[in-house]
C-alpha cells in the first residue's frame, strides 16, 4: 500500500496508528491492523511480523493450498478440490443447473468452503450452511452446484410455508384432484440438490416433515407412494421386478438427491431455533464473511479508480461493525457483501464522500438509539470517514437521454459538486419524462438531492426510502419513475400479508381446474416496472426474506414451479442449449426484465420501543436506504406556495413557523403532535385555507391534530405551542355562528358552501334518516362540505352516541349521493374489505364487497367502527386514497386514469364520484380501539365530532320530546355535561353521550306520567354495581336537581305558626296647608360631577358550580353554590338585578374590598379585585364597608360602589373592568379622621347610600346625622344637593317623588315631596311636610303614648288591591306602603304616601322585640348604642311576604321542632311572615363553612351570618358569610308549583299494585245485561257470567268485564302495604350482614396486627383516592386484556374456514383453517420490560408548616396511598419507588422497588413515616437536586418507559433557584417523563411557574384535593401512549 502523508507524520511523531480497538480480535479484525504498516523508519521488524503472520493466514504465499481444477478423462469429468476428486455426471434437466455464478477469480476462502461440501457430497450428508444475513451463503452453494454441475430445486421458506409446499400439493385437473410433487419429493426422487433457505423462517411443526427423508432417505406420500433409499430399492429389485414395486407404489430415492441448507444461527437472530433431531441430521458449517485479504481484492477489482487506502479503510470499518464487540451493543450488523455495489458508485464519482454512501447501507442514525450512533460515529473517527471538505455532495440530475442502440439504458448526468459526470443506468418501457414540470410535483433543492442521489443507487442496486408519514415518499418515487420512463406498480404491504399474496396466488378456472396466477410482483419482474413496496416496516420480516434471492440474484422460484432468471443468464442458458424461448417457457423458465427495480418505501424505525425493530440485519442487506429529510421552511413554503398558488402567504408561515418549531422540540409530545402536522397535512390545510378565506388557522391546526382528543398533557402543550407562535382562536370560533342549510335550484348550501346536488342512478341506496338539524352538527357539516368540495376522503372521530352515523347519513341525503357501507370488526381482512370468495358449482367465484362497488359506480363508501379492525388491515385504504390504485386478491386492480385500462378486462377504474367516509372512535381509554388516526390518518381530513353544546343539544332534545318540560330538559343538559367534563377529566371512565340523553327523553315524551328519576335509570343502571362510580352518579344527578331516589314523602317545608292578629295600631296625619309654618321649603342646588379615571382592573372568571338543593328533599331551597373567597374575606353587601330571562347577583365583600358578579341562571361568576383601589391600612383600625348599587340599561353591567366611612363613590363597568370614581365637585370630600386606637367608634362619619331607584341610574347619599342629601344622576353626570332643616338618621325613597326622612335623635318622620326630575331652576319646589304619629283612641279616652321607632324597611311598591285586601281582611283599594320595625312583623300604612289626609296604620305586632345584641358576639358589646349597619329585611310586595333574617335565638324552636328533636346548627333562619295565609315561618339557613376570624367587624355587618336580597318575583336569595349563595322560594304559589314538578320528575308511584291485563275477544256475545246471581259466601268470580261482583265477565254488574249493567264492588276491603314497606329489607338481615362484615375486617387487622385505630387512620387517606385507585387499576386492567388479545393462527387443521385457503380445501387439503390463539412472542424479540416509575414527594418543613393552610401534606400523603394500592399486584408491568426530599437530604428512601408494601400495615407506616419526617426535618430545599438525581439514578435502570413526578410545594424562590434550572433539570433526559405537580402556594408562585416550564410536564394543585386526580391524569395519558 502506498504510505499516506497522514500516517507517515504519525509515525515521525511516534504516535501509535488508530485503529480499531478490540480486545479479542477475531481473524476478520486483526488483518486490517497489521495492513497499514509500511516499511519505513523502525518499521522494518513489524514488516517481517506482517510477514509471518499475514502469510498463513491469508493464502497469498502458500502453496501447498487447495485449487480448483476440472480434468476431463476418457470415464468422464472429474472436478478436484485440492485432493477431493467428485465425478460428473451428464445432468437431464440442463436448464436447471445453475449458470453464472462462479466467481473469477476465486477467492481462497471460498475454495475452503466448496472443499468441505464436496466431502460431505461424497460422504452423502446433508450440510447446513450457517452464519449471518446475506447473499453469500446462497452463492457458495450455487457455486458448488455450477461446478458439480447438479440440478438444483431451490425453496425459500416463510412463515407461510408448509407440508404441502414441501411434499405434495393438490391441485384439480378436468374435475380430479391429482398430486403435484413439490421440491422436497421432485429432488429426492429425480436425483436434484434441495436447497432450502431460511430454516429460521418455517413455524415449527413443518420442518419434521423432512426429518426421515434426511436420515433414511424414505417418506411417505399423500398419494400413497412411498420413497425408499437407493440400497434399499436396489435390494427389492433383485427379488421383484420393476412392475411389482410400482404396483406397491414404492418410488426410489436417487442417490445423488443431498440437501443443502441455508439458515441464520437463531437465537442471535430472530426466528425460531432448529429442532434438535432436525439439527442432529445436518453437518454445520460456519461461513463467515469473507476474509480481509479476500474481500480488499475483489474490492480493488471493482473500483480501478478509487484511492485503494479509502477502499481498505471503508472495508475496515465494515468489518469492525460485524466483530463480536459491535454485536454485545446491539449494533446490527454491516452488509459487507453490499460493499461492492458502494464501490462501484464511487469509482464512477471518485470525488463522493465514502461517509454519505456507508450510510446508504447502513443509516445509522435512523435504527440505532444514543450510544449505537456515538459507537459507530466513533469508528468512522477511527477510520478517516467522516466526511471532509474535499468531498463533494451530488446536487441535481442535469439530464437524461437514451442511448442509441441499446433498449432499456439511458445516459443520466449528475451534477456533483461543481463536476458534471455521466453514468448509465438501466431505465423504463416508457419514454423518459425529464423535466417536465409536473403540477403536482415541486422541485426543491433537497428534493433534487435526493433524486441525484437515487440516480446513483439505482445504478446499483433495489432502494429503500425511509422517511415520516405525509413527507413525500410516494410523490417522489412517482417523480422518479417518470424520469426515467418506469411504469409503478404499487404493492402495499400489511402485516399478515403471506408469500403468497407477494408471489403468486392460487385461482380456479372457469372449469372449476386449478391454476396459478402470478402475483403483481412477478409481472413486474418480467415487465421491467419499478415496483413500489409500500409499508415494509409493517410487513412481517420473514415474509420479505423470500425476496432476498430476487433482490440479490434477481431469480425467482415460483410456488407451480416457474423460475425466473437474470436476463444475462437467461441469454446464455438459450445459447447453451440451443432452446428458442417458447421451449423454454413450456419448461417454465422466464427471463427477469433488466429494467426491473424494486423501490421499498418505509417509515422510520421507533428508536428505543419495546416491538420488534423492522430495519435488523438481514433486511439491511437487501437495499441502499435513502431517508427522505423532513423539508426545511423555506423549501416547504415553496412547496406550499407553488401547489395552492392562493393561500394567504402570512397565515402559511404563521403555520409553518409553529410546525417547525413542534418538529425541532425536544419533547416527545411535541414531536408526536408534529408528526399529525405532516407536508401532507399542511398542503390540506393550505388548501381549505385558499378555497375558504375566512377558516381560521387555529381551528384549522386543531383538526389535523384532533386536539379534541388529545390526552390533557399532549393538548395543553399543543395550546401552548399554539399560544407562542400566535394562532388564537378568533372571537367567532369561541361563539360559533348559527348555520343555515338551504336547498335551491339543485343547488346545496351549507353555512357559506355551496355544492350541486347529485342526481343518483340507484335511489335506494341514498339513506334518508330521521334528522333534527342543530347548530353544533350543522357547523361539522359546513366543515364536511368544504372537505368533500375539495375532493378530500373525510374521517370522522367522536366518542360512541355522538351522532357520527346520523350526521354522515343526513350529509349524504341532503347530497344525494349513494352510500355503500362497510362495517370493520376485529376479524377483518384484508381479504374481506375487498372480495368476498364463495364456491358455485367447484368453481371459485368472488363477490365485490361495498368497496368495490363504490370505487365501480362512484358512490361514497361509508366505513364504520374503523378502529375496531387491525391497522394493518385498513392501512391498504392507503394505496387507493393516495394513488388511487390496488389490487385485488382476484387478480383484479383498480386504477385512475381511463388510458391505461383500455381493452384490459381485469381493471376497475376509480369512478370521478368514488369517495370514500370514515368513522372511528376516538383512540385511547376505554374504547381501547387500533389507533386509525395515527395510522391513517393523515391521508384523511378528519374532523372531530363532539357532543353538541347545551343549546344545541337543548334544541335538538326540543324536537325529540316536544311535550317534556323544558325545566326537565335543561336538567338533563346540565348534568349529562357535567358528566361529560368528568369523563374527560378521568373522574369517570365512561363518556355519556348524547345518544343516551335522546334515549331518555323519548322514553318521557312517550310515558309523561314516569318520572324522570326513575328513567335515567335505564343509563345509569349500568353503573349500579360499581358503588363509588354509583355515588359520583347520583350526586351530580342531585347537583342538577334530578331526584333520583327520592320518594314523593321526601317533602320537608318549613312548619307554619299563626300570625298575631292585625290591629289599627295608630294613623299618620300631615299638617294641613293651612299650618303653612311646618312645611318647609328645602334649598336645592345642583352641579356637574367630577370622574376621576378610569383605571382597569382585572375582571377574572370562574365557574359556578350551582347545586340544585332539591336532589332528594324538597325544601324551601333552591340551589346553592359557592363564591371562591379567602379566609379572611367578609361578604358586606348583595345587591339583586332583575332581568327579563337572566337575573343577576351582586355580592360585595371588604376584606379586601372586591366585588363578585354571577348570572342565574349562569355557568360563571365574575371577580374583580379591588385591592389596589382600595389598599388595607397598616393600623386596621379603618375597616372598609361597601355597599353596592346595580345600575340598569343603558349602563348595563355596570355597578356604584360606596364605601361608607370615606364616601367614596366608584362607577365600575364588569365588562371591561373601568373603574372610575365620581367626585361631587364644589364639596370637599373629607378623608376619614385619623383614628386612635382608643378612640369610640362612634365618632367615626358614616355616609349611607339609598339604592331603590338605582334600577332608574339615580341614587341618593346622606350622611348620618347631617343635614343634607345628594342626588346623583349617574346618566347626566348631575349632582343635586338638598339642604334639610334636621339631622338624618335614615331616609327610605318610598316612591320616585315622595321620601320618607327619619330624624335621628327623635325618630320623628317626615315626608319630603320632590318634583320627579330636579331642574336646575326648581330650587323651591322641594318641601318637607312633618308626620305626626298618632295613636288610635281606646275607648276610655285614654291614649297610649307611642314610642316612635325607626322602621327598617319601607317597600317602594304598593301591595296590589287584592293582597291588601287578603292582609286587612276587608275588601279595599287604596294607595299603601308595607313597613317593617323590630316591633312588629309587618306594618301596613294605608293612603300613604300620596293621599294627604291621616294614614291608617295597621300593625301585626311581636310578642317580644327583637333584640339586637343577643345576636351579636360577646367582644362586641363593648360598643354601646351600636347599630348593626345592614338591614337584614326585605318586602316582596307581589307575594305579600315581609322576610327578615333572624338569629336562632329569635326563634321560638320549641314550636318548630318536637321535644325529642334537637334543633340543627344554622347561621340564622329565614323569618317569612306571609300576609295572604296569615303564617309566619321559619326557614333554617344552613351555617357557613368557614367564617372569618374577624369576627368584631364581622358583628358589624350583620345580626346574623348572612345578608339577604330579594330574588326574582317569589323568592330571596341569602350569601353567608363564608360565601356560600343560596336561592330560596317562599311564595306560596311558586311552592305549590314546584312540588307538582318536583313530585312529576319522580313520577307518581301511587303504591297500587300493577295490574296485568290481557284483553282478548271471548267469541260469546253478550247476551242481556242481568243483575245476576248474589252469592252467600261472597267468594270472588272471575268471568263466566253468572255471579253478581264478579270481575273479568261478560253481562253481570261487576268490575273489569263487559256488557254489564253497573260496576259493582262486593265490598272487599283492599289491604294495601305501602310500596317503601315492602321494599325494606328487615332489620335483623341488616343486623347480620353488618356483623358478619366486622368480624372479616376484625380478623383481617390480627393478621396484620394492625389496631382498630390504625385501620381508622389508614381509612382516612386510602378512602380520599379509592375513586381514583380504581380507575388507575381499570385502565391497568383493559390495558393488561387489550395487550393480551389473541391473534388469528393459520394452516390449522380445525377451525374457522379461512378465506385465503378456499382453493386448496377445494383440492383437499386439511390444514385451511384459522383459530384464535394466543400468539406466542417470536424467538429473538425483545423481552417486554417494565415501566419504571419514580415518584419524588416533597417531606419538607415547610409542607408540615402550611398543612394546616390547605392540607398539603396530607393529600402529598393520599398521593403516595393511591400509588401503593392503584399498582398493586402489576409489579410486573410497572415497577417504582417513592423518595422524598426535604431540607435533610434529595434521597429520603420511603418504598424500595423490590420491597414493595404489601398490606395496609406497611403503606399506613411510610405515610407516618412522610408526617414524621416533615414534622422534624431542617428546612431548606433539595427540589433541584431531588429531581436530578432522580432521573440520572432511573434512566440507568432497564425498562419500558421512565418517569419521574416530583411532588413539591414550589417554594423555590425562596431559596434562589430559578425555574429555567428546575425546568432544564425537568427535560434533562429526553429517555424518561419528568412531571412536576406544584401544591398550591403563596400568592401565583406556582402559576409563575408554571407557566416557564415545558407545556404539559408541570401542573398546579391550588387544591391539593386535586394531586391524586392529577396523578391519574399522568399515569392515564402515558400508559395510554404506550398502549
Amino acid at each position: 500500500l502506498p504510505p499516506s502523508p497522514q500516517r507517515q507524520d504519525q509515525r515521525r511523531k511516534g504516535r501509535p496508528v488508530s485503529l480499531p480497538s478490540s480486545p479479542s480480535l477475531s481473524r476478520s479484525a486483526m488483518q486490517p491492523r497489521l495492513l497499514f504498516l509500511q516499511r519505513g523508519a523502525g518499521g522494518s521488524a513489524l514488516w517481517r511480523l506482517r510477514n509471518i503472520v499475514l502469510r498463513p493466514l491469508s493464502g497469498a504465499w502458500c502453496p501447498s493450498l487447495p485449487r480448483v481444477r476440472r480434468v476431463a478423462t476418457a470415464a468422464g469429468d472429474t472436478v478436484s478440490i485440492g485432493d477431493v476428486h467428485f465425478k460428473l455426471k451428464q445432468p437431464t434437466n440442463p436448464e436447471l443447473v445453475p449458470m453464472k455464478h462462479m466467481l473469477e477469480p476465486l477467492p481462497q476462502s471460498l475454495v475452503q468452503h466448496l472443499r468441505w461440501i464436496m466431502q460431505k457430497d461424497l460422504l452423502g450428508q446433508d450440510v447446513f450452511l450457517i452464519g449471518p444475513p446475506g447473499p453469500l451463503r446462497r452463492s457458495i452453494a450455487m457455486q458448488y452446484l455450477e461446478l458439480t454441475k447438479r440440478e438444483v430445486e431451490y425453496m425459500a421458506l416463510s412463515r407461510d410455508t408448509t407440508e404441502t409446499d414441501l411434499k405434495q400439493r393438490r391441485e384439480i385437473r378436468a374435475g380430479t384432484a391429482f398430486y403435484v410433487d413439490q421440491c422436497a419429493v421432485r429432488a429426492a426422487t429425480k436425483g436434484r440438490i434441495l436447497v432450502l433457505e431460511g430454516l429460521e423462517k418455517a413455524e415449527r411443526n413443518v420442518l419434521p416433515v423432512l426429518n426421515n427423508l434426511l436420515e433414511n432417505r424414505e417418506m411417505q406420500l399423500e398419494d400413497g407412494r412411498f420413497l425408499m433409499s437407493a440400497e434399499r430399492y436396489d435390494k427389492l429389485l433383485k427379488e421383484h421386478t420393476k412392475e411389482e414395486l410400482d404396483t406397491w407404489k414404492i418410488v426410489r430415492v436417487s442417490e445423488d438427491f443431498r440437501v443443502i441448507a441455508l439458515g441464520l444461527p437463531v437465537p442471535r437472530y430472530p426466528g425460531n431455533p432448529l429442532d434438535p433431531p432436525l439439527r442432529s441430521r445436518f453437518q454445520a458449517r460456519d461461513v463467515y464473511c469473507l476474509p480481509f485479504r479476500d474481500q480488499l481484492t475483489v474490492l480493488y477489482a471493482i473500483g480501478p479508480n478509487v484511492p485503494t487506502e479509502r477502499i481498505s479503510q471503508m472495508l475496515s470499518f465494515a468489518t469492525t461493525l460485524c466483530t463480536q464487540e459491535s454485536t454485545t451493543l446491539g449494533l446490527p450488523e454491516f452488509p459487507v457483501d453490499n460493499l461492492p455495489a458502494i464501490i462501484k458508485i464511487m469509482d464512477a464519482f471518485p470525488m463522493m464522500s465514502a461517509q454519505l454512501l456507508l450510510h446508504r447501507l447502513y443509516p445509522h442514525d435512523l435504527m440505532l438509539g444514543k450510544e449505537g450512533r456515538t459507537g459507530v460515529e466513533d469508528v468512522l473517527k477511527t477510520f478517516d470517514l467522516l466526511g471532509s471538505a474535499s468531498s463533494s455532495l451530488p446536487k441535481e440530475v442535469k439530464g437524461i437521454k437514451e442511448t442509441s442502440g441499446e433498449t432499456s439504458q439511458a445516459e443520466a448526468i449528475i451534477q456533483i459538486g461543481d463536476k458534471e459526470v455521466a453514468i448509465k443506468i438501466p431505465t423504463g418501457t416508457k419514454p423518459l419524462k425529464f423535466h417536465t414540470t409536473s403540477s403536482n410535483f415541486i422541485r426543491t433543492s433537497s428534493h433534487d438531492r435526493l433524486l441525484a442521489e437515487m440516480m446513483q443507487s439505482h445504478m446499483v442496486k433495489d432502494m429503500c426510502l425511509i422517511g415520516g408519514k405525509g413527507c413525500g415518499k410516494t410523490v417522489i418515487a412517482k417523480e422518479f419513475a417518470d424520469m426515467l420512463g418506469y411504469s409503478i406498480e404499487p404493492i402495499t404491504l400489511y402485516q399478515d400479508m403471506t408469500a403468497r399474496d407477494l408471489l403468486q396466488q392460487r385461482y380456479t378456472l372457469p372449469n372449476g381446474d386449478t391454476a396459478w396466477r402470478p402475483a403483481p410482483l412477478v409481472t413486474a419482474a418480467l415487465d421491467g416496472k419499478l415496483v413500489v413496496l409500500d409499508g415494509i416496516h409493517r410487513v412481517n420480516p420473514g415474509t420479505l426474506a423470500i425476496l432476498q434471492r430476487l433482490i440479490h440474484d434477481r431469480e425467482l422460484t415460483l410456488y407451480d414451479g416457474t423460475r425466473l432468471l437474470r436476463a444475462d443468464r437467461y441469454q446464455d442458458l438459450k445459447k447453451e442449449l440451443n432452446l428458442a424461448d417458447d421451449d423454454l417457457q413450456q419448461r417454465l423458465i422466464y427471463p427477469v426484465h433488466p429494467s426491473f427495480r424494486i423501490l421499498a418505501l418505509a417509515e422510520p424505525p421507533v428508536v428505543g420501543s419495546s416491538t420488534q425493530q423492522w430495519l435488523g440485519s438481514e433486511l439491511l442487506t437487501m437495499f441502499l436506504f435513502h431517508s427522505v429529510r423532513p423539508l426545511s421552511m423555506k423549501e416547504e413554503m415553496d412547496v406550499i406556495t407553488k401547489m395552492i398558488p392562493h393561500v394567504p402567504k402570512d397565515a402559511v408561515s404563521q403555520l409553518l413557523h409553529f410546525t417547525h418549531r413542534l418538529r425541532q422540540s425536544s419533547d416527545p409530545t411535541a414531536k408526536s403532535l408534529a408528526s399529525s402536522l405532516s407536508t401532507r397535512q399542511l398542503l390540506r390545510i393550505c388548501n381549505r385555507l385558499a378555497h375558504c378565506p375566512d377558516e381560521s388557522l387555529y381551528h384549522a391546526v386543531n383538526k389535523a391534530c384532533l386536539s379534541r382528543f388529545l390526552p390533557s398533557l399532549a393538548r395543553s402543550a399543543l395550546q401552548k405551542n399554539l399560544k407562542d407562535s400566535g394562532i388564537e382562536a378568533t372571537d367567532v370560533e369561541q361563539q360559533g355562528t348559527d348555520v343555515r342549510c338551504e336547498i335551491k335550484s339543485g343547488i346545496l348550501t351549507i353555512g357559506k358552501v355551496s355544492i350541486p346536488l347529485h342526481n343518483p342512478e340507484e335511489k335506494m341506496k341514498v339513506p334518508d334518516v330521521l334528522f333534527y338539524e342543530n347548530t353544533q352538527h350543522m357547523q361539522v357539516m359546513e366543515d364536511l362540505l368544504k372537505d368533500f368540495v375539495l375532493g378530500e376522503h373525510l374521517l370522522l372521530i367522536g366518542n360512541q352516541g355522538v351522532g357520527k352515523n346520523k350526521i354522515v347519513d343526513h350529509f349524504l341525503h341532503l347530497l344525494n349521493r349513494p352510500r355503500e357501507y362497510l362495517q370493520l370488526h376485529r376479524d377483518t381482512t384484508v381479504q374481506s374489505l375487498t372480495l368476498q370468495p364463495s364456491v358455485q358449482h367447484g368453481v371459485i367465484m368472488y363477490e365485490d364487497s361495498p368497496l368495490v362497488k363504490a370505487v365501480k359506480y362512484g358512490h361514497i363508501l361509508l366505513i364504520d367502527e374503523a378502529d375496531k379492525a387491525p391497522t394493518n388491515v385498513t392501512c391498504i385504504l392507503k394505496t387507493l386514497v393516495e394513488s388511487g390504485e390496488m389490487i385485488l386478491s382476484d387478480g383484479r386492480r383498480i386504477v385512475v386514469d381511463q388510458a391505461s385500462a383500455e381493452g384490459r378486462p381485469d381493471v376497475i377504474v376509480i369512478h370521478p364520484d368514488f369517495r370514500m367516509m370514515v368513522l372511528a372512535n376516538r383512540p385511547g381509554f376505554p374504547f381501547l380501539g387500533n389507533d386509525f388516526f395515527g395510522a391513517l390518518g393523515d391521508i384523511f381530513s378528519c374532523s372531530a365530532v363532539d357532543n353538541p353544546k347545551p343549546q344545541s343539544e337543548l334544541a335538538m332534545l326540543r324536537q325529540y320530546g316536544p311535550d317534556v318540560p323544558e325545566s326537565v330538559l335543561q336538567k338533563l343538559v346540565s348534568a349529562f355535561g357535567d358528566l361529560r367534563n368528568m369523563a374527560d377529566q378521568g373522574i369517570i371512565t365512561y363518556p355519556y353521550s348524547t345518544r343516551e340523553v335522546v334515549n331518555i327523553v323519548k322514553h318521557l315524551q312517550k310515558f309523561p306520567t314516569e318520572g324522570l328519576a326513575n328513567v335515567v335509570r335505564n343509563v345509569f343502571d349500568f353503573d349500579s354495581y360499581n358503588g363509588e362510580m354509583r355515588e359520583i352518579l347520583i350526586n351530580t344527578l342531585h347537583k342538577h336537581g334530578i331526584p333520583i331516589g327520592a320518594k314523593p314523602t321526601n317533602v320537608q317545608l318549613a312548619k307554619e305558626l299563626p300570625l298575631p292578629e292585625c290591629k289599627l295600631f295608630s294613623h299618620w296625619t300631615f299638617n294641613q296647608p293651612e299650618n303653612a309654618n311646618c312645611k318647609v321649603l328645602c334649598p336645592t342646588e345642583s352641579r356637574q360631577t367630577v370622574i376621576k379615571g378610569p383605571v382597569y382592573v382585572k375582571v377574572q372568571g370562574y365557574a359556578q358550580e350551582r347545586h340544585e338543593s332539591r336532589g332528594l328533599n324538597f325544601t324551601e331551597e333552591q340551589a346553592h353554590w359557592t363564591i371562591p373567597l379567602n379566609e379572611v374575606d367578609i361578604v358586606c353587601d348583595v345587591a339583586t338585578v332583575k332581568g327579563e330571562t337572566i337575573d343577576t347577583i351582586y355580592v360585595a365583600t371588604c376584606n379586601p374590598v372586591s366585588l363578585y358578579a354571577m348570572n342565574v341562571p349562569g355557568s360563571s361568576i365574575k371577580y374583580v379585585d379591588l385591592y389596589d383601589v382600595f389598599p388595607r391600612n397598616a393600623g386596621g383600625v379603618w375597616q372598609p364597608f361597601v355597599t353596592v348599587a346595580p345600575l340598569a340599561p343603558p349602563l348595563h353591567n355596570q355597578v356604584i360602589l360606596h364605601e361608607e366611612q370615606s364616601n367614596v363613590i366608584l362607577l365600575l363597568n364588569l365588562t371591561n373592568g373601568a373603574v372610575s370614581r365620581i367626585i361631587f365637585s364644589g364639596k370637599e370630600q373629607e378623608p376619614p379622621k385619623k383614628t386612635h386606637w382608643w378612640s369610640n367608634r362612634e365618632d367615626q362619619v358614616v355616609y349611607k347610600m339609598c339604592r331603590e331607584f338605582s334600577h332608574k341610574n339615580w341614587l341618593v347619599f346622606y350622611k348620618k346625622l347631617g343635614n343634607s342629601l345628594d342626588v346623583l344622576d349617574v346618566l347626566e353626570g348631575q349632582a343635586h344637593s338638598l339642604s334639610l332643616p334636621i339631622n338624618v338618621q335614615s331616609v327610605h325613597l318610598v316612591a320616585e317623588d315622595r321620601w320618607l326622612v327619619v330624624e335621628s335623635g327623635t325618630n320623628k318622620k317626615f315626608l319630603l315631596t320632590k318634583p320627579m326630575y330636579i331642574g336646575s331652576d326648581l330650587s323651591g319646589a322641594c318641601e318637607l311636610h312633618a308626620i305626626n304619629e298618632e295613636p288610635v283612641h281606646t275607648g276610655f279616652g285614654m291614649t297610649t303614648a307611642l314610642e316612635l321607632l325607626s322602621p327598617c324597611t319601607v317597600s317602594k311598591e304598593e301591595l296590589s288591591s287584592v293582597n291588601l285586601s287578603a292582609a286587612l281582611g276587608q275588601k279595599i283599594a287604596s294607595p299603601n306602603r308595607i313597613l317593617s320595625d323590630e316591633n312588629s312583623y309587618a306594618t301596613i300604612v294605608v293612603g300613604f304616601p300620596d293621599l294627604m289626609s291621616p294614614n291608617e296604620v295597621y300593625t301585626w305586632k311581636r310578642r317580644a322585640q327583637l333584640d339586637e345584641t343577643s345576636a351579636s358576639p360577646s367582644s362586641a358589646k363593648f360598643f354601646s348604642g351600636r347599630k348593626v349597619k345592614q338591614t337584614n329585611c326585605i318586602t316582596l310586595t307581589g307575594i305579600n311576604q315581609v322576610i327578615r333574617a333572624v338569629a336562632a335565638t329569635e326563634v321560638p324552636l320549641s314550636e318548630i321542632y318536637p321535644q325529642d328533636v334537637k334543633a340543627p346548627v344554622t347561621a340564622g333562619f329565614l323569618e317569612v311572615t306571609d300576609l295572604n295565609t296569615k303564617k309566619i315561618k321559619y326557614i333554617p339557613i344552613p351555617r357557613p363553612r368557614s367564617v372569618s376570624p374577624y369576627t368584631q367587624w364581622v358583628s358589624q355587618i350583620s345580626d346574623t351570618e348572612v345578608l339577604i336580597a330579594p330574588m326574582g318575583t317569589g323568592g330571596v336569595v341569602t350569601v353567608d358569610l363564608g360565601g356560600h349563595v343560596r336561592l330560596w322560594e317562599t311564595g306560596f304559589d311558586h311552592l305549590q308549583r314546584s312540588l307538582l314538578e318536583w313530585r312529576s320528575m319522580i313520577g307518581q308511584q301511587d303504591g297500587r299494585p300493577i295490574q296485568i291485563t290481557v284483553q282478548k275477544d271471548s267469541g260469546l256475545d253478550v247476551t242481556a245485561p242481568k243483575h245476576g246471581r248474589v252469592d252467600m259466601q261472597n267468594a270472588p268470580h272471575v268471568g263466566g257470567n253468572t255471579w253478581a261482583g264478579g270481575t273479568g265477565g261478560r253481562d253481570t254488574a261487576g268490575l273489569g268485564g263487559k256488557g254489564g249493567p253497573y260496576r259493582l264492588d262486593a265490598g272487599h276491603k283492599v289491604y294495601q302495604v305501602s310500596q317503601d314497606e315492602k321494599d325494606a329489607v328487615p332489620e335483623d338481615v341488616k343486623r347480620a350482614a353488618r356483623e358478619m362484615g366486622e368480624k372479616a375486617f376484625r380478623e383481617r387487622l390480627k393478621e396484620i396486627h394492625m389496631s382498630e385505630y390504625d385501620a381508622a387512620t389508614y381509612e382516612r387517606f386510602s378512602g380520599a383516592v379509592r375513586r381514583q385507585v380504581k380507575s388507575i387499576r381499570v385502565i391497568l386492567d383493559s390495558l393488561q386484556a387489550k395487550g393480551k388479545e389473541r391473534q388469528w393462527l393459520r394452516h390449522q387443521s380445525v377451525g374457522e374456514l379461512d378465506d385465503t385457503k378456499i382453493i386448496d380445501g377445494l383440492a383437499g387439503e386439511k390444514a385451511i383453517y384459522k383459530r384464535r390463539g394466543e400468539l406466542e412472542p417470536e424467538l429473538g424479540s425483545p423481552q417486554q420490560k417494565p415501566k419504571r416509575l419514580r415518584l419524588l414527594v416533597d417531606v419538607s418543613g415547610s409542607m408540615y408548616r402550611f398543612n394546616g393552610l390547605d392540607g398539603r401534606l396530607e393529600r402529598s400523603m393520599e398521593a403516595v396511598c393511591m400509588v401503593l394500592e392503584a399498582f398493586e399486584n402489576y409489579e410486573q408491568k410497572l415497577k417504582y419507588d417513592i423518595v422524598g426530599h426535604s431540607g435533610d437530604g434529595f434521597n429520603i428512601e420511603l418504598v424500595r422497588n423490590e420491597k414493595i408494601p404489601k398490606n395496609n400495615k406497611e403503606r399506613l407506616q411510610i405515610i407516618k413515616i412522610m408526617h414524621a419526617h416533615a414534622q422534624f426535618c431542617m428546612s431548606g430545599d433539595h427540589t433541584l437536586e431531588g429531581t436530578e438525581h432522580a432521573i440520572q439514578e432511573i434512566a440507568r435502570e432497564e425498562a419500558d418507559e421512565h418517569f419521574v413526578i416530583v411532588l413539591s410545594d414550589a417554594n423555590l424562590e425562596r431559596y434562589g433557584i430559578s425555574s429555567t434550572r428546575f425546568a432544564r433539570v425537568l427535560t434533562s433526559n429526553p429517555q424518561v417523563n419528568a412531571f412536576a405537580i406544584f401544591i398550591g402556594s403563596l400568592g401565583n408562585q406556582a402559576e409563575r411557574l408554571q407557566q416557564t416550564l415545558p407545556a404539559g410536564r408541570s401542573f398546579v394543585a391550588m387544591d391539593a384535593k386535586q394531586i391524586p386526580q392529577i396523578l391519574q391524569q399522568i399515569f392515564t395519558s402515558t400508559l395510554l401512549s404506550a398502549a
